[in-house]
């Protein structure tokens, strides 16, 4: 099957159960477009038997795309900068001590705790440092699935700052520390204070390149009023920074979020005469939804590539409990410790707990994981929690927000 094929494939099947989504079952698009996606799917397995070229043309489908490399190397770094490039930034920045927080100190946590919690539910039967790497693959909140479903909640302004400013950022940190426990994993023993500097370098590089590279971006966009090139330019940042990054061996997603963030700062009070601001704010409003869409048919296709036996069922409904269980216990306490500094703080443990979902990132983690180290589980794990978070959790955000609110008005 051709590249040209495949992509002909995708973009089909999310059109069509876009319409379907939007029309008959009344869902958001990505929500509906991985429901009906994983359904599709399941179908085809099933019926191996009664439509054996179909069933084997929608698997060879399945096994030609491979996933990681499209998710970590393709789409990633377009949709973590338009997320981080479309963000309110005034008030990110009212919510910086919370995002630094949620991000930095929750992802810590939810690494140690889920990882303990899975040890213990799945009575002791994995080894500790697989359930460190599972920890840190699953802990951080998918960036793609949370902005999404922001758009359509209508989650209030602050709320939807920490949401989106954790997710955003977490990502980072959240890949580092995977591939640092994965390289303690093989073999490799550094000490603790080398595994800190390793943490520091990665990230604060990966920082570093970002700002800089927006600034350079950012005037060489002032010296042309074209949007075209305007655009083109933002692309260039989009990717060029992130591979630029991954070469140097440092956070290439982090760079791509401070790379949106910093190009945003560095634009804002440019004239309309020397930025199109228009034009490049839809243009990255358009890559972003388009590729949502597109993702999710993705995540939906990958159940036919994923094998859940029954180990991998039982550490995915562990990990469901455990992902949960402590989203809710740091988050409650961490805006104890924000509304300690910052007295009347508005927040909700609700909205951020249920609204921290995982995505396509995570699975794209799990299978980078090598066999000997629990690949088979820990995709299956992975692939449950992710429809779990996107399906249940982010399609049935909207009627428990409308239901709180309801319950509200009743009260008063």
């Amino acid at each position: 099957m051709s590249t040209l094929e495949v992509i002909s494939v995708l973009f089909a099947t999310a059109a069509v159960f876009g319409l379907i989504s939007t029309r008959r079952l009344k869902l958001p698009i990505t929500v509906g477009t991985m429901l009906l996606t994983v359904i599709a799917s399941v179908c085809l397995m099933a019926a191996g038997q009664l439509a054996p070229h179909f069933h084997d043309w929608a698997l060879n489908l399945a096994h030609h795309i491979d996933f990681e490399s499209v998710v970590l190397h393709g789409m990633l770094p377009l949709l973590l900068f338009a997320g981080a490039f479309l963000l309110d930034l005034e008030q990110l920045a009212r919510e910086k001590l919370t995002v630094s927080l949620l991000s930095i100190v929750g992802t810590v946590l939810s690494v140690f705790l889920v990882a303990g919690l899975m040890f213990l539910l799945t009575g002791m039967r994995i080894p500790w440092m697989q359930c460190l790497i599972f920890g840190a693959l699953i802990s951080p909140t998918d960036p793609i699935a949370v902005l999404e479903m922001l758009r359509r909640s209508g989650v209030p302004k602050p709320i939807q700052a920490q949401l989106a400013g954790e997710s955003l950022f977490n990502d980072g940190l959240g890949a580092v520390l995977f591939l640092t426990l994965l390289d303690v994993a093989r073999g490799n023993t550094p000490t603790p204070p080398q595994i800190i500097g390793t943490l520091l370098l990665k990230a604060g590089g990966g920082i570093a390149v970002g700002i800089l590279a927006a600034w350079v971006t950012s005037h060489l966009m002032r010296r042309v009023n074209a949007h075209q090139v305007d655009i083109l330019f933002t692309i260039t940042l989009a990717l060029g920074g992130y591979v630029l990054a991954d070469a140097l061996y440092l956070s290439a997603p982090l760079e791509a979020v401070v790379a949106g963030i910093a190009m945003r700062h560095f634009n804002r009070n440019q004239p309309k005469e020397r930025i199109d601001h228009a034009s490049v704010e839809s243009f990255w409003e358009l890559i972003d939804e388009v590729q949502n869409s597109i993702l999710f048919v993705l995540l939906g296709l990958e159940i036919m590539a994923v094998t859940v036996n029954i180990p991998a069922l039982w550490a995915g409904l562990a990990a469901i409990v455990s992902v949960n269980a402590v989203r809710l216990g740091a988050v409650a306490a961490l805006l104890a410790l924000v509304r300690f500094f910052q007295p009347g703080h508005r927040s909700s443990v609700f909205v951020l707990t249920w609204g921290g979902l995982r995505g396509g990132l995570s699975i794209a983690l799990a299978l980078s994981v090598p066999e000997a180290l629990g690949h088979t589980w820990m995709l299956g794990a992975t692939y449950l929690v992710v429809v779990f978070s996107i399906v249940l959790q982010g399609g049935s955000m909207n009627w428990l927000l409308h239901r709180r609110k309801r319950q509200r008005a009743t009260a008063h």
